[in-house]
């Protein structure tokens, strides 16, 4: 997939955050927002189905110029966004993708290192994961590498 360059993106932005911490507030006065600026944005409204995030949303991010990431707390505790944190940071690696984090409600430390409310959240997914080391590693590293990008304490996108 290598040949699609930057110009022929389907979207401009993709979003990628936990529904029932930020759906009916947050995340949908971003949509507008961005919308009303007249950028194609990506935003995910099903309600999380199935084991592996969907080849759909795969084929979402990788056509898309820019990744916003919005950690709140509940985030971690949702591997369907954890694995879209990986694959967004895959894009960003391969096709030169923008990721920006926002942290709502969360303190991009706690996101870094997995402690406070939001590693709470991350340790309930580790119990339902202990088996899966691989797995726990590659998302603590995901979550390491995007808390350490620059991006926006929540709610200041203007």
């Amino acid at each position: 997939m290598a040949s699609s360059s930057r110009n022929n993106k389907k979207y401009d932005v993709f979003v990628s955050f936990r529904g029932e911490d930020t759906r009916d507030n947050f995340s949908s006065h971003l949509y507008s927002a961005l919308s009303r600026q007249n950028i194609q944005t990506f935003i995910d409204d099903q309600l999380n189905r199935g084991d592996e995030i969907s080849e759909s949303l795969v084929n979402a991010i990788e056509a898309s110029a820019i990744s916003v990431i919005v950690f709140s707390e509940g985030y971690a505790s949702s591997r369907w966004c954890l694995d879209e944190l990986v694959k967004i940071l895959e894009c960003k690696k391969e096709y030169a993708q923008i990721v920006i984090p926002v942290f709502y409600r969360v303190d991009p430390s706690d996101v870094r290192n997995q402690t406070g409310s939001f590693g709470n959240s991350f340790s309930k997914l580790e119990e339902r994961f202990k088996e899966n080391s691989k797995k726990l590693q590659t998302w603590r590293n995901a979550l390491k590498e995007a808390a350490t990008l620059s991006g926006f304490p929540s709610q200041n996108i203007r």
